[in-house]
């Protein structure tokens, strides 16, 4: 067996090694894009957005106001 053998199978190997790597990696990114993905169409169903909340806190922040203006014409008599 001459050197050009034995470097041939070690490169072989080595390649072989980084091509299972690659698979590996190329299937963590396709199993990732498919777990985002499921996340972007749940996350409407379980969370409310920021524009949606803003406006509900306007509401209660305005209902608590007129009930303190209330208390304080109570609090004066």
């Amino acid at each position: 067996m001459d050197w050009q053998h034995v470097i041939d199978m070690v490169g072989g190997a080595v390649l072989a090694v980084i091509g299972w790597f690659c698979r590996q990696l190329w299937d963590a990114v396709k199993e990732l894009r498919k777990d985002i993905h499921t996340l972007e169409i749940s996350l409407p169903i379980y969370y409310v957005r920021k524009d949606e909340f803003s406006e509900s806190m306007k509401e209660i922040k305005a209902m608590l106001e007129k009930i303190f203006d209330k208390l304080d014409g109570k609090a004066d008599k």
